[in-house]
């Protein structure tokens, strides 16, 4: 079973910097779109940013300008570059990935375990 496996994770400042990874388990056959996703408390869960496997990134109003979302398709890893962090992106962020694990297999949706970013001074 393939896992997603996140980490950068951690508290900082506001203002400061954080940089969140997350890497299949095994290796996969392929990718076709990568995201972070995060949940505050009381507050359900909502999408970050995500980058399709040709590229084309989106992202949410509230992070737009601050946060950058890349890929490494050799790593098969995707980044959650976050600048300027603010107490509201105090949440749980999660990985996902719409992948296929194997030639021939139907894509399956992935998350990955959640990963604490708490913005406080």
């Amino acid at each position: 079973q393939v896992q997603l496996v996140e980490s950068g994770g951690g508290l900082v400042q506001p203002g400061g910097s954080l940089r969140l990874s997350c890497v299949p388990s095994e290796s996969i056959y392929s990718i076709d779109k990568l995201g972070w996703y995060r949940r505050a408390p009381g507050k359900r869960r909502e999408l970050v940013a995500s980058i399709t496997s040709g590229g084309d990134t989106n992202y949410d109003d509230s992070v737009e300008d601050r946060f950058t979302i890349s890929k490494d398709n050799a790593k098969n890893t995707v980044y959650l570059q976050m600048n300027s962090l603010k107490p509201e992106d105090t949440a749980v962020y999660y990985c996902h990935a719409a992948l296929i694990p194997r030639m021939g297999w139907q894509p399956h949706d992935y998350w990955g375990q959640g990963t604490q970013v708490t913005v406080s001074s």
